[in-house]
C-alpha cells in the first residue's frame, strides 16, 4: 500500500473508476506515459488509446480513450475524459462503428493534420482491440 496512489477517472456524468493503484499507463501526445507514486507533476493532453490501471492487487483494468486531459499532482492522479470506456464493455459493433466514423472523416477534404494525426491513433487502437475481440 506504500506504493499506491489514488487515480480516479471522471467524465461529465460520473466517476468511471476511483481507487489507489500501483500504476497507470495512458497514451499522451509525447507518447505512452507510465506513473509510479512520486512522480513530478505533470498535466498533459489524451491521444486516443487504452489507459491501463496496475491495481495494487496484481489486477490490470484497460479503458478506451479518445481524448480528455490528465493532472498528476501529490500522488493523485485525475483523468477528464468524456469518452473513456471500460474495455469490457466495448462491443465489435462499437468499434466498428467508431472506426467507420473515423475513415469517414479522414476522406474529408479540408482535414487538419492535428486531426489527421488523432483519427490514425484512433484507427490504430480500435485496429488493435478488433484483433482481440475476434
Amino acid at each position: 500500500m506504500e506504493s499506491d496512489f489514488k487515480v480516479e477517472i471522471i467524465s461529465p456524468e460520473k466517476i468511471i473508476f476511483s481507487d489507489n493503484v500501483k500504476m497507470i499507463t495512458f497514451p499522451s501526445y509525447e507518447g505512452d506515459m507510465s506513473i509510479l507514486k512520486g512522480h513530478i507533476s505533470i498535466i498533459t493532453f489524451l491521444r486516443p488509446g487504452i489507459i491501463k490501471v496496475h491495481k495494487s492487487d496484481q489486477n490490470t483494468i484497460d479503458f478506451f480513450v479518445e481524448d480528455g486531459t490528465v493532472e498528476y499532482f501529490n500522488d493523485s492522479l485525475v483523468i477528464l475524459s468524456a469518452s473513456a470506456i471500460n474495455l469490457k464493455d466495448i462491443t465489435k459493433e462499437f468499434l466498428e462503428h467508431l472506426s467507420r466514423e473515423a475513415q469517414e472523416q479522414l476522406k474529408k477534404e479540408n482535414i487538419t493534420d492535428q486531426e489527421r494525426y488523432i483519427l490514425n491513433h484512433k484507427l490504430d487502437t480500435i485496429k488493435e482491440k478488433e484483433f482481440k475481440l475476434s
